[in-house]
């Protein structure tokens, strides 16, 4: 009995690495190359009348980072008509003064501080309110494109002007492109590049440009969108509750028949540090579960599809190599190799050592107990929180329509 036990324990776990590696192959194959790195923006093709353009920044509490970003904005070698607007969402800091301070000594782009007043409605997240009081201010002055850009988001000098270049060389409703995150210390290394490998695993740069995929997804640190199609998708408004805004706004945009292009950016990067594990993991745990529709379901799919895909290569190679079960360890260490080799542009694309490359299954093991933790803090009643406010659980939250 003992012995029959142990080859059908011996004969599962060879069963799951090859699952695993069928896994993988799929990854690699029919993912829409998702692994690759090379989605940049296409050469530039300036148009013969640059459309005019507003900047929207939402902002709260954003003193430390201000003075890293926004005098790029400012800085901003356009030759058409823009502006930029930054929200000052109830800071405690100064940071709308501080604003127009630094508009005052850089010059360049003309400034406005918009504060919306008061706290979001319920059913509003802050950074939505902020980018609707943001857009309603732009009206006035009929901008053909908006460019919803983060407090943190710094951005080379010609980067507004390759961004709408695209968009009217490639036809695109939608423009974004996911800044390049710092990354400095040991956790920035282990978490940030596997941060945007997940993203792009789960939405193939590739497949949301591509006309009939359903495939949608923007990056809300860089998203350059015309003015009309906002209007068309009732931009924030019918996203308003939505915690991870830029993938709703570009399911908005998709439904209506709009047109999105995301990519790797060159020129835009976020300043913000993540020094601390802990501040990398409150900022992958407040929206993981919301990711997942907060479904159980979806929750415990997701648990097993990480375990069985991104644990289960490194531990089956070393329980067959124990254990002497070929079987079991080809599958197991073939699987790790293609993962491996996935993750090598993403980490070149970062400037970072190729010996993290193996490290991923540990990575993915902290975004699995992230995603879990996620699920913990709505189940106990706090939802998303970030910047001071906690968002209520979706099930309480009233849709007027």
């Amino acid at each position: 009995m003992g012995q029959t036990a142990r080859v059908s324990a011996n004969e599962w776990i060879a069963w799951t690495a090859a699952v695993s590696l069928a896994a993988w192959l799929w990854l690699l194959l029919c993912q829409g190359f998702f692994w690759r790195t090379d989605v940049r923006l296409p050469p530039r093709a300036d148009p013969g009348r640059w459309p005019s353009v507003a900047v929207v920044v939402p902002a709260r509490d954003e003193a430390a980072v201000l003075p890293a970003s926004l005098p790029s904005l400012l800085a901003q070698d356009y030759p058409g008509r823009a502006e930029v607007l930054l929200v000052d969402d109830g800071s405690s800091d100064g940071t709308g003064e501080l604003a127009r301070s630094l508009a005052r000594r850089h010059g360049g782009l003309p400034l406005t501080v918009v504060s919306p007043g008061g706290e979001p409605p319920a059913g509003w997240t802050g950074k939505l309110w902020a980018v609707r009081h943001g857009i309603a201010r732009a009206r006035s002055g009929e901008p053909e494109y908006l460019l919803l850009t983060d407090a943190d988001i710094a951005h080379a000098p010609d980067s507004l002007r390759t961004l709408v270049a695209a968009a009217h060389a490639g036809g695109f409703d939608v423009v974004s492109q996911m800044a390049r995150l710092r990354v400095a210390g040991l956790w920035e290394r282990l978490v940030v590049p596997a941060f945007v490998y997940f993203f792009a695993q789960l939405y193939p740069f590739r497949w949301i440009a591509r006309q009939g995929r359903r495939t949608a997804a923007a990056a809300g640190g860089c998203v350059l969108i015309r003015t009309r199609t906002a209007e068309r998708a009732r931009i924030p408004d019918s996203v308003r509750h939505a915690v991870i805004d830029d993938v709703a706004v570009a399911r908005a945009v998709k439904r209506g028949g709009g047109r999105i292009w995301l990519g790797l950016a060159e020129g835009v990067t976020s300043v913000r540090p993540y020094p601390r594990l802990g501040d990398l993991w409150r900022m992958v745990s407040r929206s993981a579960y919301a990711q997942l529709r907060h479904s159980p379901l979806l929750l415990a799919g997701t648990v097993l599809g990480l375990a069985v895909v991104y644990l289960v290569p490194p531990l089956a190679l070393v329980a067959g190599l124990g254990l002497g079960l070929p079987a079991t360890a080809v599958p197991g260490g073939l699987a790790w190799l293609v993962m491996t080799g996935t993750y090598v542009p993403m980490l070149r694309y970062y400037r970072q050592p190729l010996w993290l490359a193996p490290l991923l299954p540990f990575t993915a093991f902290l975004y699995l107990l992230m995603t879990v933790d996620s699920a913990v803090q709505h189940y106990r009643g706090r939802g998303a929180a970030w910047k001071g406010r906690t968002y209520a659980r979706p099930d309480a939250v009233t849709d007027e329509g």
